[in-house]
């Protein structure tokens, strides 16, 4: 059998060892380019209906004041987390895509109609939808993704999405114009709940 020369054998070894982790990065990159925490800090960040309905709770919980601008986003995040442990056990949960989009139109729907809810109304109200959206992090984990990580990451995502939503929500109330831009923002973000279920149901 012929001996390749060392010249070309040392090339040869040379383009393995320079292709081996470019083949590994793009393996990788393609489930989960930027690690575990920022993969899951961005899983709620990047999907509109995630992104929607964690800026909503933010706000509704602005909109009633008191103990709910921190009791209804800290239950949303906490039944959200255990809903994510659901998920990523794959245990089973029916209706996930609808759960998510409907959670989108009522909190939407909430907003426009500025209605002040008794806080233990509007920890149930967010917490029944934070399972569903807690699932589908869990769920959705890449294989590749350390879960303890990953969680933090999409529990860190949720929290900021709060945060915005009560700042936003909270500056609105201090001007009219700033509530009637609200409650018309609702009304959008309801809309998009619609389109929402009506893909989740396979309409559109």
């Amino acid at each position: 059998m012929p001996v390749a020369p060392p010249a070309a054998l040392r090339r040869f070894v040379l383009a393995l060892a320079l292709l081996a982790p470019a083949v590994a990065l793009a393996h990788e990159g393609a489930s989960l380019p930027y690690g575990s925490f920022l993969g899951g800090l961005l899983h709620p960040v990047l999907g509109p209906d995630h992104f929607l309905a964690m800026v909503s709770v933010g706000i509704l919980s602005a909109q009633i004041g008191g103990r709910a601008i921190w009791t209804v986003p800290a239950t949303f995040v906490g039944v959200m987390f255990l809903g994510g442990v659901y998920g990523w056990l794959g245990l089973p949960l029916a209706s996930i895509e609808v759960g998510i989009a409907f959670s989108v139109l009522t909190l939407g729907a909430a907003i426009a109609a500025e209605r002040r809810v008794p806080v233990a109304i509007a920890m149930l109200f967010v917490g029944t939808f934070a399972i569903f959206h807690g699932y589908a992090h869990g769920a959705e984990m890449p294989d590749v993704a350390n879960p303890v990580t990953y969680a933090l990451g999409f529990v860190s995502g949720t929290a900021g999405l709060h945060l915005a939503g009560v700042v936003i929500g909270d500056i609105s109330q201090h001007y009219a114009s700033g509530k009637v831009i609200l409650r018309a923002a609702g009304g959008v973000i309801a809309a998009f709940g619609v389109y929402f279920l009506l893909a989740a149901t396979g309409v559109v």
